[in-house]
């Protein structure tokens, strides 16, 4: 007898679902089990391989989990929100909503004809307002916590789809859905504060069963740091503040360098004499993403701040500031002192600028080398810290700092607040409102 898939499967998969086969059940005593992918972005172009590669493997563990008496949930919903739905939506003269309806079903026919088991009767879609109006009631728990608020930052900006992308969407400096030049822009952006909560997210991580190789990935990527913030005078009467995992290391400081959106570059602007290289700098810097200036392979460039210098503030001297894409603003202070003798990357800047490269930690010949291997060791060419282990001289130096008022202790995070409006039109209603005499508020109401 030949099997025929085109009229067997539909009328089982009907049957199923009329049975409810794969819901969950309300009121059980089994012990609960919770199944949950990916939410699909309901593209006009239907599902893909990447789509059901993940779904089948998922309902296996399901389906075993349901053999075994689990009362399963495993849910699909629509991720329906989204550029590309907008931008086919303005260049077809179609309303977005028309198009996510159209494309929802098409996904839903072809995911229905694999036979997986979700539970359809628990299917969402974040563009419904019966499901974004609690999204919204949480957007706003979080305003009154003081965990979303709006602020002015650099942001990656595609000069065609006119709207603000992920690094991981800048491919090669271009915008990877529709291959246009992405620069760096400053806009108002709607942030939440997950940096508020950083220390919970490496500290429990030690609470959840996660292979060691993903926990080590989450940690490196939020990337917790122990060190302290210091004040350099600068020849323009603003202090220059750094943040330093190494301040042991300050006696070694030959130079610094700020990020290309550093907000002092514009105070200073009338003081430097070759602003114009410095504002053409800035205009190549903004054509690259964060992974592409980060990058420590790359060639390192720069533009030294003619007119205006830094003062070390434990040595007194005067030294160069620069301007270079591998330093950034969303990081620290936007700003660092090198300590060439011991970083690579500030070795190899300095190599090639022809800077002073001074060791303060007793090692190697640093014409010849750069130390990143400086954990341990005794302090040279350091003054006060003269002779100390490099575990002795933090304390000292801190203490220092801290008692002259011109440092303190800080932990610091690579983790960054989150960038939460990135549509311009076709993304999640924002329940804001903002008057010109009370701010933001979360209605006009509250004004009278």
């Amino acid at each position: 007898m030949k099997y025929n898939h085109k009229t067997v499967e539909p009328k089982w998969q009907k049957i199923w679902e009329e049975k409810g086969v794969f819901h969950a059940e309300t009121n059980s005593d089994k012990e609960k089990f919770y199944a949950l992918i990916e939410f699909p972005y309901p593209s006009g172009q239907g599902l893909h391989v990447g789509h059901p590669r993940p779904y089948t493997a998922l309902d296996t563990v399901s389906r075993k989990r349901r053999l075994q008496g689990y009362n399963v949930l495993y849910p699909i919903g629509w991720d329906a929100f989204g550029l590309p739905t907008e931008n086919y939506a303005i260049k077809n003269h179609i309303h977005p909503e028309i198009v996510t309806q159209n494309n929802v079903a098409r996904f839903k026919k072809q995911i229905q004809s694999l036979g997986i088991s979700f539970d359809w009767s628990r299917e969402i879609n974040t563009t419904d307002p019966e499901y974004y109006k609690w999204t919204q009631w949480i957007f706003l728990q979080m305003f009154k916590h003081g965990l979303a608020y709006k602020k002015e930052m650099s942001v990656n900006w595609c000069t065609s789809c006119k709207c603000v992308l992920a690094n991981e969407e800048v491919v090669n400096g271009v915008c990877e859905r529709c291959g246009s030049e992405v620069v760096r822009r400053v806009k108002s952006q709607w942030m939440l504060k997950i940096t508020e909560y950083a220390d919970r997210l490496i500290d429990d991580l030690d609470l959840v069963d996660y292979p060691e190789r993903v926990k080590l990935q989450q940690k490196n990527w939020i990337g917790r740091s122990y060190g302290a913030e210091v004040e350099f005078d600068t020849t323009a009467g603003d202090k220059l503040e750094i943040y330093t995992t190494r301040p042991d290391t300050l006696y070694g400081a030959t130079y610094m360098v700020v990020s290309p959106e550093h907000p002092y570059i514009e105070k200073w602007a009338d003081k430097l004499t070759n602003i114009d290289a410095i504002r053409a700098y800035q205009r190549e810097s903004a054509k690259k993403s964060d992974f592409e200036r980060t990058e420590m392979n790359k060639d390192k460039t720069g533009v030294r701040l003619e007119g205006v210098t830094a003062i070390n503030p434990l040595t007194g001297s005067e030294i160069p500031i620069f301007i270079s894409d591998y330093v950034l603003i969303s990081y620290g202070t936007g700003a660092i002192m090198a300590v060439p003798a011991h970083d690579t990357r500030d070795w190899e800047f300095a190599k090639k600028f022809d800077l002073p490269i001074i060791e303060v930690v007793k090692g190697g010949d640093v014409e010849k080398e750069a130390f990143t291997d400086c954990a341990t060791g005794v302090m040279v060419n350091s003054g006060m810290l003269d002779g100390l282990t490099v575990d002795e001289a933090k304390v000292k130096i801190t203490e220092f700092l801290t008692e002259k008022g011109i440092g303190h202790k800080k932990v610091n995070f690579k983790l960054r607040d989150w960038v939460f409006s990135r549509q311009r039109y076709w993304g999640e209603p924002i329940p804001i409102v903002k008057c010109d005499d009370c701010g933001y508020v979360t209605s006009f109401w509250v004004c009278f």
